[in-house]
């Protein structure tokens, strides 16, 4: 059931959303350049990996040596803007349609993580990863790491149609106060090292 409401959902967003994709398509070529689309390899369902798709938020601006800047040196107003709306990651739409996401479940990270984590954090992978999550409406990027997976795997155990419908709903909400984009000080989530030892 909840694979059935995803594609139907997705896809009549898609349709409703096209204009603003379009427009929002436009505004980052002509603010942050090409290529419009951020793509990167994320592990999704049983660590499978797949290709997140999401509007470009940084610019690729590099040092001397062609390293790239910090996060905080790539960020442009109108991306900091892109993300603290969330409007970036409306292409992930299409990582719904294709059954690699799920409206609702643990936000995809990044590949090298997946030997970082204990074997219960690692349990996020049950399930599809989603747009939003538990975690994002209890602190998203404000809360530690730890916290995140926690609340990932209280997801996995206690998922059902209605808890998605008020993980939506709630999301809602915290996207128009503008809650939790990212920790204090910084641009980005910090990196995910592993338990402490």
């Amino acid at each position: 059931m909840k694979r059935i409401f995803d594609f139907l959902l997705a896809l009549l967003l898609l349709l409703a959303l096209l204009p603003v994709l379009v427009v929002l398509a436009v505004m980052v070529r002509l603010k942050l350049g090409s290529p419009v689309f951020f793509r990167q390899a994320r592990p999704g369902l049983r660590g499978q990996v797949f290709g997140l798709i999401k509007f470009r938020t940084m610019t690729d601006a590099r040092d001397g040596q062609g390293e790239l800047l910090p996060d905080a040196e790539r960020m442009t107003p109108f991306g900091r803007w892109l993300r603290g709306t969330s409007l970036d990651e409306l292409p992930e739409l299409l990582n719904i349609l294709r059954g690699e996401m799920s409206f609702v479940g643990p936000r995809p990270l990044l590949v090298r993580y997946l030997e970082r984590y204990s074997p219960e954090q690692a349990r996020r992978h049950e399930v599809r990863p989603g747009i939003t999550g538990w975690a994002q409406i209890n602190g998203r990027n404000a809360i530690s790491w730890e916290e995140k997976f926690r609340l990932d795997v209280w997801y996995v155990d206690h998922q059902s149609f209605w808890l998605d419908i008020k993980i939506m709903l709630m999301t809602f909400v915290k996207v128009i106060r503008r809650e939790g984009i990212s920790p204090e000080g910084e641009a980005t989530m910090p990196e995910f090292m592993g338990e402490a030892k």
